[in-house]
């Protein structure tokens, strides 16, 4: 197993790996460890079934499901999220910057994103470094925000939010819940900024014109040039990030053609 780091930023490739065989518990471990290193880690070349994706997920945790209201589970794989943009289509999943559900009370760990089809050109995603993002604040600022905590909010549909949205079937409700906008990472001990354009609405107590210019400085600040990676996908490229200290984004630059990946999200 040989891990190349990408930038200085984030990101590493990794090679050597078979993520289709059964893999040995020193392996998976030295995954892990490129992952918590490395925030966001990448498989060239790699063919799975499903299940075989599946597997590989579960050796970092049990895995989370959510039927999200633009994408769908693959039939007969309820933990497989089917991430498609047709030829016609002009909108894509995800498309602004984001961590994966923090709207939800405990967001989790990471995802692991299989290309099945991708386009000749584009179709980019952008990868941002939360840790560098916090670092490289003033020390007034690191005090301020580390007193701060923020609501993420979003629409999902109504029958995954619980009994108080029972009776509205088919409909949509808003779901969120709070998290600390400086957030301390489980496994490493770093801090990083835990604020994303998409689903952070407000600071806690104050309202959203109030909370707007701060949150509008963070966002603008956490992905500058100098935090990001660009991943370019290929058919078989599996790509796995923690999204405990990243942020992402994909690029929607290929109108015309069609891509297809399918994603596996691990519970923290």
């Amino acid at each position: 197993m040989e891990v190349r780091p990408l930038t200085g930023a984030l990101g590493a490739e990794i090679y050597g790996v078979d993520l289709a065989a059964p893999l040995d518990d020193p392996t998976i471990a030295a995954i892990r460890s490129a992952l918590l290193e490395h925030l966001l880690v990448v498989f060239r070349d790699q063919r799975l079934t499903p299940a075989q994706h599946a597997d590989f997920a579960r050796r970092f945790g049990p895995l989370h499901t959510f039927a999200y209201t633009a994408a769908r589970a693959l039939p007969g794989y309820p933990e497989v999220l089917r991430v498609v943009k047709e030829k016609e289509d002009r909108k894509v999943f995800g498309e602004l910057w984001h961590a994966d559900v923090t709207f939800l009370e405990r967001p989790v760990l990471g995802s692991i994103l299989h290309a099945i089809e991708t386009p000749a050109t584009g179709g980019d995603t952008l990868f941002a470094n939360m840790y560098l993002a916090y670092e490289s604040l003033s020390d007034g600022m690191k005090a301020l925000l580390e007193r701060l905590t923020a609501v993420h909010e979003s629409e999902v549909r109504a029958e995954n939010a619980g009994p108080a949205a029972n009776g509205t079937p088919g409909g949509f409700v808003t779901m969120g819940t709070e998290h600390p906008v400086v957030r301390t990472h489980p496994e490493t001990g770093r801090k990083s900024l835990f604020v994303n354009r998409t689903y952070t609405t407000r600071f806690s107590g104050m309202t959203v014109s109030e909370s707007r210019p701060l949150l509008e400085f963070l966002f603008e600040h956490a992905t500058q040039p100098e935090f990001i990676t660009r991943l370019r996908w290929g058919p078989g490229t599996v790509t796995f990030w923690d999204n405990r200290c990243t942020q992402h984004r994909p690029l929607n630059d290929y109108h015309g053609q069609r891509r297809e990946m399918h994603r596996i999200t691990i519970a923290d």
